[in-house]
């Protein structure tokens, strides 16, 4: 009996550590094993192993995905201020084929303003896209259940919509008006109430100061027309009064007039097309009104407009022509007092 006792093996004192059948399906979890001997090691192994690099490696990719973004971007809004211009930042009217563009009035300041602004546009909304994306993925990698977050996100959306309307309405109206490039720092514009020069643009404010020097905040989405008397050329138009002169006397007069603002050296810049004196636009009771235009680029239509006047007025009054036109006038006389004198108008 006792040598039967003596003969059999000694219990083991501490079992060996083993790990569930998942783990040993597992070759990470059971080469963890392996190399720790620790079963909850083995089995937390891919916890603490797999799921923080996928995240890691996640946000790598985000980063990455942004700073290509952000670099094509940035080369986009940079080659935009030379001659070629990429489609993506050009205006809407630049885009159709056979459009009446004039490459020279393509001011490159503008044209900087514009795609900087667009430019800023793309990187934020890349930026909201991919990290939004990632956040998801990593929510997923997390064992989330993604569905009551993304219920609950169109849902706050919806509600922010509806909150927001006019917030939005100017937004989207503001990245339309920089795609069509419908006008820019610096430019004279009519928007309705405000008319004068636009001094910033952005996404959901214009600010345009008026000749008085009144700063106006329009939002975007409150526009709902816009006159911009700074793209391409502009046409100068003068209504003369002739009275009831010569009609061709008058009418060399002011040919000869315009002729002379058209060869200026000063001027001659700013006209895109000589002059021309076109005729009797109207007759009034005061006599004839003759009509003379002038094509002039945008910037240097006020300065012709003021000197075109101005020659023509000297020119009719070197001729006489405007002596003639007061002549053909007729003023009321004061009545003379216990009805005294001669009531009736005439000639002064």
């Amino acid at each position: 009996m006792i040598a039967a006792l003596l003969a059999a093996p000694l219990p083991d004192p501490s079992p060996s550590p083993t790990v569930g059948a998942d783990c040993r399906e597992d070759a990470l979890c059971q080469r963890v094993f392996e190399w720790t001997g620790t079963p909850w090691l083995a089995e937390s192994s891919f916890w603490i192993f797999v799921k923080p690099l996928r995240i890691i490696l996640i946000l790598l990719i985000a980063l990455l995905i942004r700073w290509v973004t952000h670099r094509m971007i940035s080369r986009l809004v940079r080659t935009s201020t030379h001659t070629s211009v990429p489609t993506i930042l050009r205006p809407l009217r630049e885009r159709v084929p056979n459009a009446p563009t004039d490459p020279a009035t393509v001011v490159p300041e503008r044209r900087r303003q514009r795609a900087e602004a667009i430019g800023s546009v793309l990187r934020n909304t890349v930026t909201a896209v991919v990290f939004a994306i990632a956040v998801l993925l990593v929510l997923s990698e997390l064992n989330f259940n993604l569905a009551p977050l993304i219920a609950s996100a169109g849902i706050a959306g919806v509600a922010l919509g509806f909150g927001a309307q006019s917030l939005v309405k100017d937004v989207i109206s503001g990245v339309f008006m920089l795609l069509e490039d419908q006008y820019g720092v610096g430019d004279t514009v009519d928007l309705g109430e405000a008319t004068g020069v636009v001094e910033a643009v952005g996404l959901r404010i214009t600010t345009v100061r008026d000749g008085r020097g009144v700063l106006w905040y329009i939002r975007n989405g409150e526009i709902i027309r816009v006159g911009n008397k700074s793209q391409g050329w502009a046409m100068v138009i003068v209504d003369m009064p002739i009275g009831f002169a010569g009609v061709e006397e008058a009418t060399s007069v002011m040919r000869a007039a315009a002729v002379e603002v058209a060869e200026d050296p000063e001027l001659a810049g700013h006209f895109v097309e000589p002059p021309d004196v076109l005729g009797v636009e109207q007759i009034t009771v005061d006599g004839a009104v003759i009509r003379t235009v002038a094509k002039t680029t945008a910037d240097g239509q006020f300065d012709v407009g003021r000197e075109l006047r101005r020659r023509l007025t000297q020119a009719l009054d070197a001729a006489g022509i405007t002596a003639r036109i007061a002549a053909t006038r007729m003023f009321p006389r004061p009545s003379a007092p216990n009805g005294e004198g001669d009531t009736r108008g005439g000639a002064t």
